[in-house]
């Protein structure tokens, strides 16, 4: 009970602490985004999405925009707990370096969104070959 009480205290002095902390607005959908040599991939979790409800565009090279809206199947309902969201969605985040957007691909599978984002060709690392110095010869 004191502990609870402390805890209290310190949220109300300092902001929120602890291990349950969420932020009170969180971003969505929640993405996750990483790279290798060739391509960009972004992953977004769109749990109970329709395939039709989802729109996905890329502007500017970098601009990654996922869409849509989340519709809600009852008609009369009264919630006593309501931690799904529901209604139109639309998050852009800027990507770390230019795509080709034309070859882009994106895959809907058990509420995942996965995007394979095809780095353009002038931030793909490049092979420099190495020589070998002439000899003088003596």
């Amino acid at each position: 009970m004191l502990f609870n009480r402390i805890f209290n205290d310190m949220d109300r002095l300092f902001g929120p602490v602890g291990f349950d902390t969420v932020p009170a607005v969180a971003p969505y959908p929640p993405l996750n985004v990483w790279e290798d040599d060739g391509h960009l991939y972004a992953e977004a979790e769109l749990p109970g999405m329709k395939l039709d409800d989802i729109t996905v565009t890329l502007t500017e090279g970098d601009q990654l925009t996922i869409a849509g809206e989340r519709k809600w199947g009852g008609d009369e309902a009264r919630f006593h707990r309501q931690e799904c969201g529901y209604g139109r969605f639309s998050r852009t985040v800027t990507l770390p370096f230019p795509v080709e957007a034309d070859k882009a691909e994106a895959k809907y599978d058990a509420g995942v969104l996965t995007l394979t984002l095809p780095k353009a060709e002038a931030v793909k690392p490049k092979r420099i070959t190495v020589k070998a110095a002439q000899e003088a010869i003596a």
